[in-house]
C-alpha cells in the first residue's frame, strides 16, 4: 500500500505494512525506539518533542549527502530528491526551534540530546550506506510514530490535561498561523508536516532503488 498524500485527520492512522526483510528491520528498530521513548517521556510531550526533533532532522541531511555523492559519481540527475531531503531536514530543525521555546529542556535533557543524536546519526548513516531503501523505510516508520505522538498530544490539550499557552511568535511566523494561535494550532501544523514526511519517505523507499 502506497501512502496517500493528505493532511486530513484520517490520514494520521495510515500505516505501511512491512513487505520484505528490510521493511521488517526498519519496523522493528522503530518499535523498539518507540518503547524506549515511551518509557522515558511518558506524557511529557514538550520535552519529548524537543529531544525527538533533534533526531528527526538527521535523516534528511544524511540522505541528501549520500544522494548528492551518488549523483556526482553516476553523473546522473537526482530527480529532485536531494532538495526534498534537505527541505525535510530544515523543516524538522524548525520544529525544534519552535518547541524549545516552550519546553525549555533541562541540563539532563540537553545531555540526552547530544547522546541520542550522536548514536542515531552514526546508526542511520550506517543503515543508509548499506541500504537506502531501509533508511527511508525507517524514517517512514519514525514519522508514523511522530504522527501518533502529536495526535496524542492534541488529545491531551483538548481534554485540558495539558496547558494550551499562546504559540511562540517564531511558530506563528514559520507556519503562518493566526496571531492568536495557541499550542494546539502549533501541534496541528507540526503533525501535518510529519504526515508529509511520512508519506514522502515511504514513497522514497520505493523509488530510491531506481536512482
Amino acid at each position: 500500500m502506497t501512502p496517500s498524500h493528505t493532511d486530513s485527520p484520517e490520514s494520521t492512522l495510515l500505516h505501511y505494512e512491512p513487505q520484505c526483510f528490510s521493511d521488517w528491520v526498519a519496523f522493528v528498530l522503530v518499535r523498539v525506539s518507540r518503547l524506549i521513548a515511551d518509557a522515558f517521556f511518558a506524557k511529557r510531550y514538550g520535552p519529548r518533542a524537543v529531544v525527538l526533533e533533534t533526531i528527526a532532522a538527521v535523516p534528511g541531511a544524511v540522505g541528501s549527502l549520500f544522494l548528492h555523492l551518488k549523483s556526482l559519481r553516476r553523473i546522473q540527475d537526482d530527480q529532485g530528491f536531494i532538495r526534498q531531503l534537505q527541505e525535510e531536514a530544515e523543516n524538522e530543525r524548525m520544529h525544534l526551534m519552535a518547541y524549545v521555546l516552550l519546553a525549555k529542556p533541562s541540563f539532563f535533557e540537553r545531555l540526552l540530546i547530544i547522546i541520542a543524536q550522536g548514536i542515531f546519526c552514526l546508526g542511520y548513516t550506517l543503515i543508509y550506506f548499506i541500504s537506502p531503501k531501509t533508511g527511508h523505510r525507517t524514517v517512514g516508520y519514525l514519522e508514523e510514530e511522530a504522527v501518533k505522538s502529536y495526535t496524542s498530544f492534541l488529545d491531551e490539550i483538548r481534554s485540558e490535561r495539558h496547558p494550551n499557552p499562546p504559540a511562540p511568535a517564531f511558530a506563528i511566523s514559520y507556519w503562518k498561523l493566526a496571531p492568536e494561535a495557541r499550542l494546539y494550532d502549533m501541534v496541528v501544523a507540526t503533525r501535518a508536516d510529519e504526515i508529509r514526511h511520512r508519506n514522502a519517505n515511504h514513497d522514497l523507499a520505493h523509488a530510491i532503488t531506481t536512482l
